[in-house]
């Protein structure tokens, strides 16, 4: 194959999350100059891309960017659009918000992997509007005009993007709703290999998470401290710790952020993972799986391609505390059916091995039809 340029782009490297895995193991299979928003260096140290070429946009010398870069979302178009990539033939795009929008060329093949359209314009635009204080006033008047020149913006430039990929059958449903376009689904990287399987469960129960609004955190550690003969660990931090914190009872224990070796541990011995969020995939409950432990998860999103109900897991139908805790109750009656070697089988679908080969070939084949070779 023809030795083409290829850069890649990246909303912000601010954290170490599930969308920068995806562009970490996208560098393993084309290392390439990447262009992003900003970059905190000292937050990518372990990651493979942390040796590429990073560029980054005005946004990165702004005041306080670093901690409160999310304030310069109305910039965020502009700075995107200023990119230089005209000396390349080839631009993969990470996107959750604007990298997507990159400016090319008709010479150019842009493919772009998309991990969700922008949510807090979308989806979770009222949310937003309501947890931020924004419902009224000038100040939600202003944050509605900026949310609503962001849409305008970020319908306009999906058709710069030739190909587009979906990180799950969910949100390819949400691309064609807000884009009208379609997309191929390529499951996100778990690095599963990382994650050990164990036969032996001990008696408790676990949450994983940021302690953010969305992922309801509060509802578990609700649930179970009305389930008080069950032990629930909690591992995570977050700006929402204090106030979960205080509607827990004494069989709920706080953990904080642990380091990988340590989560693994409280995964492989966990009787059940308890997951809450509407996640647009969920990496978290196929790494539990991975660990051969089973998952209760809330039936919408990501977690309907990871988790097979009755067999690696079972589904809550509602986001309240009554579902969360009959389902608790029924996974009691019926916990010696999973089979901890099964699910960690099942988690194996969805391997950074099986990534890398999909999006290769997807790669590849754009490239024949696009630049004729």
């Amino acid at each position: 194959m023809k030795a083409y340029k290829v850069a890649l782009v990246h909303d912000w490297l601010m954290t170490m999350g599930g969308a920068e895995g995806v562009l970490d193991a996208i560098y393993e299979i084309y290392p390439a100059d990447i262009f992003t928003l900003i970059c905190d260096y000292n937050a990518i140290k372990k990651m493979s891309f942390q040796q590429a070429k990073i560029n980054t946009s005005f946004i990165q010398s702004l005041p306080f960017a670093k901690k409160h870069y999310r304030k310069y979302l109305p910039l965020m178009p502009f700075a995107i659009e200023g990119f230089d990539l005209s000396e390349y033939d080839i631009i993969i795009s990470s996107s959750h918000a604007v990298a997507k929008g990159v400016i090319t060329n008709s010479n150019q093949l842009h493919i772009s992997y998309m991990h969700t359209p922008i949510r807090y314009a979308w989806d979770m635009y009222h949310l937003y509007l309501k947890q931020s204080g924004f419902k009224k006033g000038i100040k939600g008047l202003l944050a509605k005009m900026i949310l609503h020149y962001i849409r305008i913006w970020d319908v306009g430039s999906i058709n710069r993007v030739d190909y587009l990929i979906a990180n799950s059958n969910y949100i390819k449903k949400r691309i064609w709703k807000v884009y009208k376009r379609d997309a191929e689904v390529i499951y996100p990287p778990v690095d599963v290999l990382s994650f050990d399987f164990r036969q032996k469960k001990e008696d408790y129960f676990i949450t994983v998470s940021r302690m953010v609004p969305y992922k309801r955190i509060d509802l578990i550690v609700s649930a179970f401290s009305r389930l008080p003969d069950l032990k629930l660990m909690v591992i995570g931090d977050g700006p929402d710790m204090n106030k979960i914190k205080s509607i827990a009872s004494k069989n709920v224990e706080f953990l904080g952020w642990l380091k990988h070796d340590e989560l693994k541990k409280y995964m492989q011995t966990a009787r059940c993972l308890v997951f809450a969020a509407e996640e647009d995939f969920g990496i978290v409950p196929v790494e539990a799986q991975a660990c051969g432990c089973p998952v209760i998860s809330y039936a919408k999103g990501g977690t309907l391609e990871t988790v097979v109900n009755g067999k690696t897991g079972i589904y809550f139908y509602k986001q309240d505390v009554d579902s969360l805790i009959n389902t608790v109750r029924y996974f009691l009656e019926i916990e010696d059916r999973f089979d901890p070697e099964l699910i960690r089988r099942h988690s194996e679908n969805f391997s950074k091995e099986i990534f890398k080969e999909r999006f290769r070939d997807f790669i590849e084949d754009k490239i024949k039809r696009h630049l004729g070779e």
